[in-house]
């Protein structure tokens, strides 16, 4: 797919088709990332997973989540398979 670069303030943009965004699985406000390949190409791409981010986050949502019976022991007990 061809795509036009626009002036945007003292920059040029360059416009995302959305079908593009979908498959990249990105957002607006997500960061990305962009790097020049040797032969001249621009790759972009979403910024690295920020696991230790991610831990913290899990360990505060844990902590407001009650512990319930397990489902898979509910299944069993009351489900044939």
């Amino acid at each position: 797919m061809n795509l036009q670069i626009a002036k945007w303030g003292n920059s040029l943009a360059l416009r995302i088709p959305a079908e593009y965004i979908r498959q990249a699985g990105i957002k607006e406000g997500d960061s990305v990332e962009a790097s020049l390949t040797v032969d001249g190409g621009l790759t972009i791409r979403p910024t690295s997973w920020d696991r230790k981010a991610f831990m913290r986050e899990l360990a505060e949502a844990r902590k407001i989540m009650p512990m319930g019976t397990s489902v898979m022991d509910e299944l069993r007990r009351g489900g044939r398979y």
